[in-house]
Parts: structure tokens; sequence; C-alpha cells
């Protein structure tokens, strides 16, 4: 598999000679300094071990980690067993420590594009921050404020807002006072929003002045129950449109409110571990979303196991949070940072890099400022790093380009026995590494299949692991994380210390936990991290989620996996229930879609693609978006002349792709 992903160079083969005989003699010369001095010895031992086992010798027993074999972990610190006590606990401990920090913007201003669109573009000043006891007095106040606005415990209160310092202070606030936070994305479409608030008929919804004035205001006369919206940003502009019964105040406002009010009726409302923290209406890729309902003790369950595969996580880490908290695992890395004395410091998908689209040029990024040590990731935004870089090292001079290659290749073949590069990290990768603030020591990933090759770049141009996570909405974003000195790919790590997993039969696909050498079925998470079940959805929620004869929850994921010899879980097959990712062709085999994206989405050629299959036909079908730079460079080396329009509908183009696609996909 690492031949398969090594970068192809051009270079004189008696020079390649030479300088493999120079790489050899730097090797043996460096290795014993480097084993006696450096910590990747014990890496390499532990990489070898079994990381999980079954805890019986029946076919289907459940596996769990060697670390919580005998014992589930579900508690983070004793006592702390509602999401209030675990703040209160981390406030007492780390008290006047940084815990949330906002860019503050210093300029916006519009600049308009030669094609006579008008780009937002903004320049950003330094981190402020807000300490633990900060962050909690803000959240107390404005739990007291909603209080008077009418709020009761254990009654649902929507947050439809970016991922920002604000969304963590409401959502800490509604932990403390036992409301039920239910979270939808802001990227979410009118209707799907309208059936969230519906069904959970919520009075009051927070959110900021933008997403008011472009999505709320159209969809705010379906929601008949609506009586306040809060605003975290300050008072909005337009605000006079909005039906007659409906309030907006600011988030400030509703603070002071909590300021003032008698705290006398406060004592009774405290959360117990089995009340529901959050609803979250997950994206709904089949149909309308569907609330899950997640209590304190799953979501203190899910963080205890993820906290516990970030070696040495503390104070001298730092976070940079931008993907949706109204996402499982925006979420829980968050709540794994605030627990643990770690900063966070807040981002957006449009500002992340001195290159993203709202940076002005010249100016930086937030990762250029905040230098962070950790940060999530889904496969998507790596694979777009991936993309960047590697168009980069193609526009480099041939000299540049291959001595990038050959330190590239000399990383792999060293990551894969387990070795270090230290020179090569320093000299050839350090700007890469900048690009990401030049601290990262984890990527975690996770929400989607992560191709070997993006993770084996990110590896070696990161120089830092990626810790590639599966977990559903469903189980609390907890399930497998890989550990950091494990390098493999294509897997996703042993159980977390909170859950146990276990295959069962899948006959209709002909997975069995029986195979050798081995067992593969449907995965099943069990554990304190398995969520309630869905909201106000009996049926689905009996039919995903099942109870065992001693009281524990399991959940049905309907994806395929196996385990590995070492106790690691590998996905094969994604959703034989849930989004139809394996389609059962003609012929009677089946194709993971999922896989098929991922293994072609990396290529110069496609910006995008979406790949179908119906059981009518023996074959798949992929929609294309193609890079343009890239596609009439081929059209040019194939003699094709004519408008960007005309070599998108061309036969004999089409035919061309089809061979690049072909060629990686039997790659």
């Amino acid at each position: 598999q690492a031949a398969r992903m090594k970068l192809k160079h051009n270079i004189n083969p008696v020079l390649l000679q030479l300088i493999n005989f120079v790489i050899l003699v730097y090797s043996l010369v460096t290795y014993v300094p480097w084993y006696i001095f450096s910590g990747s010895r014990q890496a390499i031992e532990k990489a070898k071990q079994v990381k999980a086992k079954p805890v019986n010798n029946k076919p289907g027993g459940a596996y769990r980690s060697v670390n919580s074999l005998h014992c589930l972990a579900s508690v983070l610190y004793p006592g702390c067993d509602t999401l209030d006590k675990v703040f209160k606990y981390a406030k007492t401990k780390f008290k006047d420590k940084k815990l949330l920090g906002t860019r503050e913007i210093l300029k916006e201003e519009d600049e308009i594009q030669p094609s006579g669109k008008v780009f937002k573009k903004v320049i950003l000043g330094r981190y402020t921050w807000l300490s633990y006891e900060d962050v909690y007095a803000k959240a107390v106040n404005f739990g007291k404020g909603l209080a008077v606005l009418g709020q009761q415990p254990k009654t649902n209160i929507a947050i439809f807002c970016e991922t920002r310092a604000e969304w963590m202070i409401a959502a800490q606030a509604c932990f403390m006072c036992n409301y039920q936070l239910v979270t939808l994305y802001a990227t979410l479409g009118g209707p799907a929003i309208v059936h969230g608030l519906n069904e959970t008929e919520v009075t009051t919804i927070i959110t900021s002045k933008e997403l008011m004035q472009t999505k709320l205001k159209e969809i705010v006369s379906q929601v008949p129950l609506l009586r306040h919206i809060i605003t975290v940003d300050g008072k909005p502009t337009m605000w006079s449109e909005f039906p007659k019964g409906v309030i907006v105040h600011t988030m400030a406002s509703v603070q002071a409110m909590g300021a003032k009010a008698d705290t006398g009726t406060q004592r009774q409302a405290k959360p117990v571990p089995s009340d529901i923290a959050v609803i979250m209406y997950t994206s709904g890729s089949t149909g309308v979303p569907k609330g899950v309902m997640i209590s304190h003790c799953n979501i203190i369950a899910g963080i205890t196991g993820m906290a516990e595969r970030i070696p040495n996580l503390g104070e001298k880490d730092i976070y940079i949070g931008y993907l949706p908290l109204a996402h499982v695992l925006e979420l829980s890395a968050e709540l794994v940072c605030l627990s643990h004395g770690c900063p966070i410091g807040y981002s957006s998908p449009q500002t992340l890099a001195d290159q993203s689209s709202k940076i002005k040029k010249g100016s930086k990024g937030d990762v250029t400022t905040l230098k962070p040590t950790l940060m999530a990731a889904v496969p998507e935004i790596m694979d777009r790093i991936y993309k960047n870089v590697m168009n980069k090292v193609n526009e480099m001079t041939s000299f540049q380009r291959n001595l990038f290659i050959l330190a590239y290749n000399y990383k792999m073949e060293q990551i894969s026995k387990g070795y270090t590069t230290p020179l090569c990290d320093s000299l050839i990768f350090r700007k890469v590494r900048m690009l990401l603030g030049g601290k990262i020591r984890v990527l975690l990933c996770g929400g989607a299949p992560l191709s070997a090759a993006t993770q084996r770049f990110m590896n070696i141009c990161f120089c830092c692991p990626v810790g590639q996570g599966y977990g559903l909405t469903e189980s609390a974003g907890a399930g497998t994380i890989t550990e950091v000195w494990d390098y493999t790919t294509g897997r996703v790590g042993a159980p977390l210390v909170c859950c146990e997993i276990k295959l069962m039969n899948w006959e209709e696909g002909g997975y069995y936990n029986t195979d050798k050498p081995y067992p593969r079925g449907e995965i099943l998470i069990g554990g304190q991290n398995v969520t309630v079940g869905y909201y106000k959805n009996e049926a689905r929620t009996k039919k995903d989620f099942s109870v065992d004869e001693n009281g524990q929850r399991w959940l049905h994921t309907g994806d395929i996996g196996e385990f590995q010899q070492d106790g690691c879980l590998k996905i094969i097959g994604e959703s034989i229930n849930r989004k139809k990712d394996l389609v059962k062709l003609q012929a009677g085999e089946y194709v993971s879609l999922g896989k098929v994206e991922a293994a072609l989405k990396n290529l110069p050629l496609v910006d995008n693609i979406c790949v179908y299959a119906s059981s009518f036909h023996s074959y798949v079908v992929g929609f294309v978006v193609p890079n343009q730079k890239e596609l009439a460079e081929l059209a040019r080396k194939k003699g094709f002349k004519g408008t960007w329009e005309e070599i998108c509908s061309s036969p004999e183009m089409e035919k061309e792709v089809l061979k690049v696609l072909a060629e990686a996909a039997m790659a």
C-alpha cells in the first residue's frame, strides 16, 4: 500500500542510486543516537501491542479496549455525573486560566472580483480571551435571564448559530438550569429548520444577527409557538418585520436580567445524569432530520472515552474550533478541552488560514495567529489541503519538486517502520506545516471515511498523527479512535474505554462474525454513551436501538466492519440501512459508494464527485465537478479545442477523464 501512495519523480537513475546511498549512510549514522534519545522506541512497541480484546470466546462477543476490559469508564472526575458539575469542577480547578478566545474584527471591506461579484473581506486582530470564571459567570446570568423570560427546567430551547464563544456559553447555561438544548445546523434548509423547531415546540431560539436576517426571517411565520429570539451579537438593525408576539432580545440584555434576578427559585432546577442535555438534529441525509436525545451521562461517558486517546491533554494545548457546534464531533471535542483546561480559540472555515476566502490578502488567518496544537477536521477539509499542496508542488521547479518528492517518499517509508525524520521535518516540511500554524500535535478526524493517501499526506507534511475516529450522533460521537502512535491507514482504531463493540451477522450481504481471518458484520456499539433514542419517534428508536439482558443499551449502526488481529476496527462498508451507501449491483456484488468517492476525490482533475449506482445496472456512474485548470490542460494535451462548456460536454474528453478515473480506481 505504501508503494502505491508514493509520489512519482523523474530523477536520473544513476543520480537516484547515489541519493539512495547517501540516505542509507545518513540513516545508519543517525540510528544509534535516535534509538537512545528518542521516545519513538516506546511508540513502536505500543503500536505493536494488542489494543482491544473480545470479553469472551463466543462468536459475536463484544470487544473492549485493553484499558477497560473489566469495567467500562463512564465518569471523567469522581462525583461529576452531570455537565454542570463537570464545568463547576473545571472552573474551580482552572479559575482565571484562558478558556474561550475570539478575534476582534479590525476592518471589514467589500472586494470586487474580476467577474463583478462582491466578496466580503476582513482584517482581524489578536485573540481576546474569557477565563473559566468569566465564562461561568456569563453562563449563570444567562441561565437566570432565560428563567425570567419564562423558560422552565426540562423544556426545550433552540440554538441556531455559527460556532462561537456565545454558543458554548449558552449551552453551559442550559446544562446548569436543566433546559434541553435543541441544536440545528446553521446550514440546514428552511423546511428542515421549521420541522425541528415545531417538533420540539420551542418558544425561544438563540441565534446570530446574520442568521436571523437571512434564514430565520423567512420561516418565523411558520413557527407559531415562537415568542423570543435572542441574538448573541448585539441588536439587529432590521427587526420591525417580525410577526406580532415575537420579541427580539440581545444575549447581553438577557444576562443583565439574570444578574438582577432573585436566585431563590434556582435551587431545585439541577439536572440528574439521566436528564436530556441535548436534542441534536442530524443533517438528515435521508428525509427529514431526526432529533437524537442525548443525556448528561451519555455526553460525559463519550468525552471520557475520547479524552483517554489524547495523551497529555491539558493547559499547554490550544484547540481551534471552527466546525459546526451542532455536530457531535465538534461539541464533544470542545467539551473534552473545557474539562481539561485546554483553551479554545474560535474560527470559521472562511477565516481559518491565510488563504481562506474572507481573509484579506496579506493579513493573517486564524491558525497563523492562534498556533493551535489540537484541531478536528472532516475528510473534506483534509482532502482540500492535500489538493492545494499537491497543486503547489506541481508548480515548483523540477529540482524543488524532485527534492520534495524524495523527502516525501523517504518519510513515508520511515513512518511505516515507526521512525521519525527530524531533518526532513525542519528542512522540507516546515513550510507546509505552517499552513496550520506550525504547532499541531494531533489532528482528530471523523464524520466520513478518510482516504489512505490523504491520511499519509497529513502524517508526512504536518508531522503529526491523525486520530481517525468512528462514532455517530446516536452514540454521542463516541465509538473508536486510533491511538496516536498507530500510523497504519484505513482503520478507525480500538473501542474507546467508555464502550464496547460487537459484530452482528448480516446474512444478506454475506458478512459473518465467524469469518476468517477476521470476524465481520454489522457494527453494534454498547455503553453509557449510547443515547436515549429519537425525539418523538418511538418506531425508529425501536429499530435502531436494543437493550440486552444486563440492561445495557446497544446501537445498531447499519455500518459493516471487521475486527483485525490487534483489536482495531476497520469499516468495510458504510450503512446497510442508513444512507444506502452499500448498493447491490445487478450481478449481486455490493459497492460502497463512499469508498469509491474517497478514492477519486483526491485526483487533481476532480474538484468534487458524487457516485451513484442502481441494482438494475452492473456499473456505477459518477457526476464530476472538474478542475478547470487541469481539464483545460488535458484537453490541450489531447489536441481538443473549444470553450469550457464544449470541453465539458465533449464525448471524447469524457472518455479521457474516464480513463484517468479508471486508472486511479484500479490503483
